[in-house]
């Protein structure tokens, strides 16, 4: 979810279509006079338009891992996992909950406001805007549009340019499949995202970076619209020494390289016990053999770099350290071997910013308290991984560090939990989403106080006598 390449310093965007570009207010505008006339917020709408998303993703699954295979050079199976699959999966929890959802919510009506009925009314914000990032381009368009709709919104979805073969997909098959008076795909760079923040919306919700996060917050202000900021930051993993390291390392490898390391909550860097430091990267380079066999170019089932600034970026990267693992690279078929560093200073340019690529550095710590001090002295991460068997070393970790969400002995498996909210703290973002918190995030939950006229005690007016303010002390 890092590196969305939507700000001007990346010079990627695609040729600006101008027309595009003028068209943006009048786009805006008609949707707004969509969700104006009350078309979005019957169940029957909702629940037309995701079933509609439904059919939409199963009958054209081949042409979105064949996107996504362009794009990313996503295997299959990782294509199907996590952009098909777990879109559906958050499909259906959506479809059969929704009606439950929508209901009024009752609460208690406490003794001051008798006679009188509680309730919070969830109602849709009205026009959102949905800005999505080119490492999983589907899941990440499609799943908070499945949120947007539940709640009854109008929708406008702005895929990433730079994975343009999905970027056309979505733009086609949200066309054919759904309401086009009150959900819309905007393609293009830099000048259209720039154009669509110049409107106003009743939220955005972006996943990307920090960078791009903080123009994204700063458009907002202007018409103070609510955002919800989905960014990444280096996840740290915490290897005790208590650990079970047959399956962590197989674990930790799988979760760094899945789609070549370009997943906002991948394991950006090992802090090791000393006493287990070797033998975790020896074991890192049987699992990755393992995987992918003795040359991962070779491997149907490891991913590519999305493209060649990226992929010089990351090349510059491996220099922090010594490479135990891998290191090779090929820029023309945007290959970088799946490697691990040792012997990294701390002060280094690998450590420095969040990797986003297939490079995992592992670093030494004398025991978990060095390990939680030197996650505490970097900004709040996305995620946190510690791997222990001492049940005292894992209540230490998750109650003395702060991340937007943790697992315990596995990597990233807490956002596919729909009961779980899934999102950032601090520098990595803020607001959640994943099952039912999807649903809230595009929902305003309105408080309603309904009062009969049958009843109407003169205690509150004037004017204030003794005998009233006696009364109101034993009723408040």
């Amino acid at each position: 979810m890092q590196h969305h390449e939507q700000a001007a310093k990346t010079g990627a965007s695609r040729k600006t279509n101008g027309d595009a570009v003028k068209t943006i207010p009048t786009l805006v505008a008609n949707l707004r006079a969509s969700f104006e006339s009350g078309r979005t917020r019957p169940l029957e709408w909702r629940l037309r338009q995701l079933d509609a998303v439904e059919r939409m993703t199963k009958e054209n699954e081949g042409e979105i891992l064949a996107a996504l295979r362009e794009d990313v050079g996503k295997p299959e199976q990782e294509g199907f996992m996590a952009d098909v699959h777990y879109t559906l999966s958050e499909l259906a929890i959506v479809r059969k909950n929704l009606r439950r959802w929508m209901k009024p919510e009752r609460v208690p009506t406490p003794m001051f406001a008798l006679p009188g009925k509680s309730r919070i009314v969830r109602e849709p914000l009205g026009v959102v805007l949905i800005v999505g990032p080119w490492n999983y381009p589907f899941q990440l368009v499609v799943y908070p549009l499945v949120g947007a709709i539940a709640a009854g919104n109008c929708a406008v979805v702005k895929p990433s340019e730079v994975a343009p073969a999905t970027s056309a997909l979505v733009a086609r098959l949200v066309r054919e499949y759904l309401d086009g008076d009150c959900i819309r795909v905007v393609e293009g760079g830099v000048p259209e995202t720039s154009a669509l923040l110049a409107e106003r919306f009743d939220h955005i919700f972006y996943t990307g970076n920090g960078a791009v996060g903080r123009i994204v917050m700063e458009a907002a202000a202007k018409h103070l619209t609510p955002v919800t900021l989905e960014l990444g930051g280096k996840s740290p993993c915490i290897v005790d020494r208590s650990a079970d390291l047959d399956v962590a390392v197989k674990r930790i490898a799988w979760g760094k390289f899945y789609n070549a390391g370009q997943t906002c909550v991948a394991p950006d860097y090992v802090l090791a016990h000393e006493s287990v430091h070797d033998e975790i990267v020896e074991r890192l380079k049987r699992t990755i053999r393992d995987f992918y066999g003795e040359d991962p170019k070779k491997s149907p089932d490891f991913a590519r770099i999305v493209n060649e600034r990226h992929h010089r970026r990351l090349m510059k990267l491996i220099g922090s350290g010594k490479a135990a693992v891998g290191g090779q690279a090929d820029e023309s078929t945007r290959y970088i071997a799946p490697t691990v560093l040792v012997d990294v200073p701390h002060d280094s340019p690998v450590m420095g910013e969040e990797i986003f690529g297939p490079i995992l550095p592992v670093l030494r710590v004398k025991g978990v308290g060095e390990a939680i001090s030197f996650v505490n002295a970097r900004p709040k991460p996305l995620a946190l991984y510690v791997f222990a068997g001492d049940r005292d070393v894992q209540r230490q970790v998750i109650d003395r560090t702060s991340s937007g969400g943790a697992t315990v002995n596995h990597a990233w498996l807490h956002l596919a939990v729909p009961g779980l909210p899934f999102g950032g703290v601090g520098e990595s973002g803020m607001g959640a989403y994943h099952g039912r918190s999807t649903f809230e995030t595009f929902t305003h939950r309105k408080s309603v106080l309904t009062k009969p006229t049958s009843v109407d005690p003169a205690l509150m007016y004037p004017p204030y006598t003794e005998t009233k303010s006696k009364w109101i002390r034993r009723l408040l």
